[in-house]
């Protein structure tokens, strides 16, 4: 399976000091990673240096085979990565067919193709397209910001906190919608998530972050059947 994402020994945090610290983790070609820990554990951190958005303090990053380190986030993105905040990052003034667009790089029949296969894993949004995204419940903005990514056709698609303010029934309904994604595009999912065992019934394998080191590494099934252990790592107590 060839890596779409690989982290090699990465320390990386804010104003040169660390909060992940000698990370290494893969994500390949359609296959789904969980990367799980609490809050503060370095997860977001993670992604943010993923994007370009913080420097890579030690280490290496490498998306699709280049070197991520110094690079501007739009620059990633060009090579195919896309990122959805936890904080969704829409534009709440426009409409949801509007925050679609801008996140299309092409232009007429092929810009409302790409619109249209993303409303296929989203259809609820389409009797919402004239509305301002402002004005939709939390999990239609997290479907949205969803389908805003899937526009701009990912190579790499990180999604930070997912279920963050949703309902867990909403959850449950999106998660299986990441893993149709990853199956039938091939893009490769770097998923930051708490719901540990949510996360894992979706993904093929995972990391858990406790202070920014990676305490447990394993395949999806591996993680689930040793629960005690990854609640005990999860909380940083082993």
């Amino acid at each position: 399976m060839k890596a779409l994402l690989s982290i090699r020994g990465l320390s990386a945090g804010y104003a040169g000091v660390p909060v992940v610290r000698d990370l290494n983790i893969e994500v390949g070609e359609g296959e789904i990673v969980a990367l799980l820990g609490a809050n503060g554990a370095g997860k977001t951190t993670t992604l943010l240096t993923v994007s370009g958005i913080l420097p890579v303090i030690e280490g290496s990053v490498e998306v699709l085979g280049d070197k991520t380190s110094s690079s501007a986030p739009n620059r990633v993105a060009k090579r195919g990565v896309a990122h959805v905040a936890e904080d969704r990052s829409l534009f709440y003034d426009l409409t949801v067919r509007e925050n679609l667009r801008l996140g299309v790089r092409k232009r007429g029949a092929a810009r409302r193709a790409m619109i249209d296969q993303a409303l296929e894993y989203f259809p609820a949004l389409e009797p919402l397209l004239g509305r301002k995204s402002g004005l939709l419940s939390g999990g239609e903005q997290q479907m949205l910001a969803m389908a805003r990514a899937l526009v701009s056709e990912p190579r790499l698609l990180m999604v930070d906190e997912m279920s963050l303010g949703l309902a867990p029934i909403i959850v449950e309904r999106m998660l299986p919608i990441v893993r149709k994604i990853a199956d039938e595009t091939g893009a490769g999912v770097l998923l930051v998530e708490q719901h540990i065992h949510l996360a894992l019934d979706v993904a093929d394998r995972g990391y858990v972050l406790s202070h920014g080191e990676v305490t447990m590494a394993g395949s999806a099934e591996e993680l689930s059947a040793d629960r005690d252990l990854l609640e005990a790592s999860y909380l940083g107590s082993t």
